[in-house]
């Protein structure tokens, strides 16, 4: 087990926060799309403000925001942000999660007891064989853990708990924000940057000890809706057309070897489709387009629109209509412009005994679209692992890690700034 300097609140923390049911919903017109995330979101409002944080407060959107006093006789520190999301995944219940730890893993199946069928094989879960010796943190098996995101939740707070009991360590203006909705795609929808008044941010909101990620997909959503002709089905010959059947014939038509989530990885892109509404007068299909190159994403969606064309041409009386959603773009092709984000966050990395581990994210965070709205926002470790199951964990040594990194971080700004 690695040890670390900071013994933090960051555990302790992380087990009452998941008590919470936060799950967000992608069918609600309200914003946060549920009410249940607000309680959380209120409570850390509380916490802050016992921490000495007095301006923290929640918007009417839902946003958390306090700010840490620098501690820097310097002028020119560039304020910067942590940010965090509190919503859980809306593919797996997160109502009475029941936390376990299990102190000193020592490489042996865990067992998840309220359904003993949910077992982590450290077999299969590489990761976590080289966790032996560190508390691995798990749910009870019928529940995710809601480590994404609730650790980086943790990780801010006990690191502003840190820093404000150790004013002696020199730092700029910090900037903290926990927001809603994350899960559903509309975590920054209303996020007001001028607002938040950092320069630079970054999410606490990744995997595995001493991951930073600067680049993301890009990313689209296409639904494609076919219609058809619904007659009475005992006197439909001649007349009916399927869209049902048009929209499954479409489906069958994609590539099963290439392009799809379960056939690609690294740099590789994809579409794929991921929810179907269905009836025999119209069938929308939803894709998710997914490209590292941003004008991959149309040359995908003309790929999707020939074939609809071709799919309809062999079903006489049917047609389509396509519709793209713009989700977020590549943050790489803003944080190039701010190498000292990426560099920064990579000596605070090393600091903390770790060697940075750099992929790109086969996703996006809140920061893809932060980063656009100009707010540059890489992606840090949390710790998190299997998020949106009920196999989710974490290690409190890699919490306590990004704790340590975040404290670096603000000290390295700091030591970089002109006096």
């Amino acid at each position: 087990m690695s040890e670390t300097p900071f013994h933090t609140s960051c555990v302790e923390r992380f087990l009452r926060y998941v008590t919470f049911d936060t799950q967000s919903t992608e069918t609600s017109e309200t914003y946060p799309s549920t009410a249940k995330q607000l309680d959380l979101l209120r409570h850390l409002v509380d916490e802050l403000k016992a921490l000495g944080l007095h301006d923290a407060a929640i918007d009417e959107h839902g946003y958390v925001m306090a700010t840490i006093p620098a501690t820097t006789q310097k002028t020119g520190v560039p304020v910067i942000g942590f940010i965090a999301h509190v919503d859980t995944s809306p593919e797996m219940s997160g109502a009475g999660v029941k936390p376990i730890v299990h102190r000193h893993y020592q490489g042996q199946d865990l067992v998840l007891p309220d359904d003993p069928t949910a077992v982590l094989r450290a077999a299969d879960i590489p990761y976590l064989r080289q966790r032996i010796g560190d508390d691995v943190i798990t749910a009870s098996g019928t529940t995710l853990l809601g480590a994404d995101n609730k650790a980086g939740v943790a990780e801010i707070v006990a690191a502003a708990e840190y820093l404000l009991a150790h004013p002696e360590i020199p730092h700029g203006t910090l900037r903290i924000g926990f927001t809603p909705d994350e899960e559903v795609g509309t975590g920054t929808k209303h996020f007001d940057v001028a607002k938040f008044g950092a320069k630079y941010a970054y999410t606490m909101d990744g995997g595995a000890r001493g991951e930073l990620e600067y680049e993301s997909f890009s990313a689209d959503a296409m639904t494609i809706t076919f219609q058809g002709r619904n007659t009475h089905p005992g006197y439909a010959k001649g007349t009916m057309v399927n869209s049902i059947k048009v929209a499954a014939n479409f489906i069958s038509r994609l590539p099963k070897d290439r392009l799809s989530p379960e056939t690609t990885d690294g740099y590789e892109d994809y579409v794929h489709p991921y929810v179907v509404n269905a009836g025999v007068e119209k069938t929308s299909v939803k894709l998710l387009i997914r490209d590292f190159r941003t004008p991959g994403l149309q040359e995908k969606e003309g790929f999707l629109a020939e074939l609809a064309r071709r799919t309809v041409a062999d079903w006489p009386g049917a047609s389509f209509e396509a519709k793209v959603e713009e989700s977020y773009r590549n943050m790489r092709e803003v944080l190039d412009h701010h190498p000292d984000v990426v560099e920064n966050a990579r000596e605070a990395v090393r600091r903390a005994g770790l060697q940075p581990s750099e992929k790109p994210i086969r996703g996006g965070t809140d920061g893809s679209r932060l980063s656009f709205m100009g707010l540059p926002t890489p992606n840090l470790f949390a710790g998190e692992q299997n998020f949106h199951s009920r196999f989710e964990w974490v290690s409190a040594q890699d919490m306590e890690k990004a704790v340590e990194v975040i404290v670096h971080l603000s000290r390295i700004w700091e030591e970089k700034a002109p006096g």
